[in-house]
């Protein structure tokens, strides 16, 4: 079970946690892209790559027994920060289709290139599962 640390006279964020607070098995997840399980990215549309990402974040995790809320920790790097915010509001379909309404603590971060031609986002995640 985790806790959500919140400071009483900060404003509510919307889509993350400030911080989490959780005692358990750490399962840490390498930067996943939008790749399927044959390193093909799957389209150019950046929520596509979003969806494939976080399904690849969430195979890694269930293969330690965990599940979207055992999730404590996510860092997002996005190539342009202009087409993530434009397509914001898909994210968000796609991200709770996935997650449930489970908002672990988050960081995006703007990066000039990733890595794997033609990614656009790459997740990293820690969980904690339970003991």
């Amino acid at each position: 079970m985790s806790e959500i640390l919140q400071p009483p006279t900060w404003p509510r964020p919307q889509g993350f946690s400030n911080g989490i607070a959780a005692r358990g098995r750490l399962v840490f997840i390498a930067g996943q892209i939008g790749w399927d399980e044959k390193s093909r990215i799957v389209s150019t549309d950046f929520s596509e790559q979003v969806r494939q990402a976080l399904v690849n974040v969430l195979a890694v995790l269930a293969e330690a027994g965990g599940k979207p809320e055992h999730i404590a920790r996510m860092t997002w790097y996005v190539t342009d920060k202009r087409e993530y915010l434009a397509a914001y509001k898909s994210i968000g379909e796609v991200y709770r289709g996935l997650m449930g309404r489970h908002f672990p603590a988050m960081t995006a971060v703007e990066v000039a290139a990733l890595i794997e031609h033609g990614a656009k986002v790459e997740i990293e995640a820690t969980a904690v599962i339970p003991d």
